[in-house]
């Protein structure tokens, strides 16, 4: 007989590294989010029997099987609607969906929207290397105008999709973003995202060093991350830069946020706003960082608020409701019925 009084042995990033050889490109990013997410689950306590990794189709999609927990390797963009009947059927599970800018944004869009519309409780995390890896080089709904790819070899004509305003306005209710160079910033991220009671959805910018090598580079170089990316804390003034003089204000002329620069032309700390994580229009604003020059790129937690109610626990709610009140016969002479004589 087992004894429940003597504590369960803390597991470690070894637990959670199955026995399967990675196979990825030497370099690609995809590396670093695996060695994260594996470093990152015995911080949170949880156990292997309980967690589930859904996959897609893509580079990505190869997540599942370096975990050491239970995982799905599903079909191109249906991750969410096997991870959704997953945590229905099982709510004491531990979802998380694999997915990258390919896979949930383009055939995967309708699955992914109504999975964050819904706020079925699930961590979705979606790598964005703005191209087709797997399938070598097309590209993708976040790849830039102007991309040269086998599928657009004098360049891309369709403007990027952004996944952070996709996700907002798809009704999420949780929305993050990270980056695979990241390995400090990464870990609370994720943890974030697993304590929200809801879908929670997280962008990971993420090198593909074969076809889209350098994507992220103006955002990731050391020199360049201090002026272009946008650290949040909840609570916190939005002040970045490599002299931390740079910050972010409300321009009430053109209602859009904008850099300003502290102690020039009259700008003090107080002009600077103050992020409010539960402000869905701010974050709206913050997820469009980065498009014009100049501007940094928003990363940690856009947006937090928890939904009035979660779309797992209400339908199961349902189902709890309705448990034991009819036999197979009620049912079944529930509705019309007729006699054939």
């Amino acid at each position: 007989m087992n004894d429940l009084s003597t504590p369960k042995e803390k597991l470690t990033i070894k637990d959670f590294t199955s026995d399967q050889e990675v196979r990825w490109c030497p370099g690609c990013g995809d590396y670093a989010i695996l060695k994260c997410m594996q470093r990152t689950l015995p911080e949170m306590g949880v156990t292997r029997e309980n967690t589930v990794f859904v996959s897609g189709i893509g580079c990505s999609s190869r997540f599942p099987y370096y975990m050491n927990t239970y995982g799905f390797h599903t079909i191109h963009g249906r991750a969410p609607a096997v991870a959704t009947g997953l945590k229905l059927a099982n709510p004491d599970l531990d979802v998380w969906v694999i997915t990258g800018d390919g896979d949930g944004l383009s055939i995967g869009g309708n699955h992914l929207l109504h999975a964050l519309r819904r706020d079925v409780n699930l961590n979705i995390l979606l790598f964005n290397n703005k191209i087709y890896g797997l399938t070598k080089g097309q590209y993708s709904p976040t790849s830039d105008v102007g991309t040269r790819s086998p599928s657009t070899p004098q360049g891309s004509v369709d403007p990027a999709l952004n996944p952070i305003s996709f996700a907002i306005g798809s009704g999420a209710h949780f929305v993050a973003r990270t980056v695979d160079t990241a390995q400090k910033h990464m870990p609370g991220v994720f943890t974030r995202a697993h304590e929200f009671r809801g879908a929670s959805f997280v962008e990971i910018l993420q090198n593909c060093i074969v076809y889209n090598d350098s994507a992220w580079s103006d955002i990731t170089d050391k020199k360049a991350a201090p002026d272009r990316q946008l650290l949040l804390e909840h609570g916190e003034k939005m002040i970045f830069g490599a002299e931390g003089n740079k910050g972010i204000r409300f321009n009430l002329d053109t209602f859009s946020l904008e850099v300003v620069v502290i102690g020039e032309n009259g700008i003090t700390e107080d002009d600077i706003l103050t992020h409010d994580e539960t402000n869905r229009r701010m974050a709206q604003m913050l997820g469009e960082l980065g498009a014009n020059p100049g501007e940094p790129v928003a990363m940690g937690i856009l947006y937090a608020k928890q939904a009035d109610h979660c779309y797992t626990d209400a339908v199961l709610g349902q189902v709890e409701a309705v448990k034991g009140k009819s036999t197979l016969k009620d049912l079944m002479y529930a509705g019309q019925t007729w006699e054939v004589k």
